[in-house]
């Protein structure tokens, strides 16, 4: 997943809290806004779901 999220204009960071078999935590952050509509269709492309956000 990080690879694919990582190709969204802006994503200069990724950190993935993986827990298995549960829900899973991805922060993305950069320099610049990043766009969420892009960070959510690369989870998408990488097989996961999006199901929550939270500030």
């Amino acid at each position: 997943m990080t690879s694919e999220v990582g190709q969204v204009a802006g994503a200069e960071r990724i950190d993935v809290d993986l827990v298995p078999g549960g829900l899973s935590v991805v922060t993305v952050s950069g320099s610049n806004p990043v766009d969420h509509a892009a960070v959510v269709a690369a989870i998408d492309e990488a097989g996961y779901e999006w199901v929550a956000e939270t500030p």
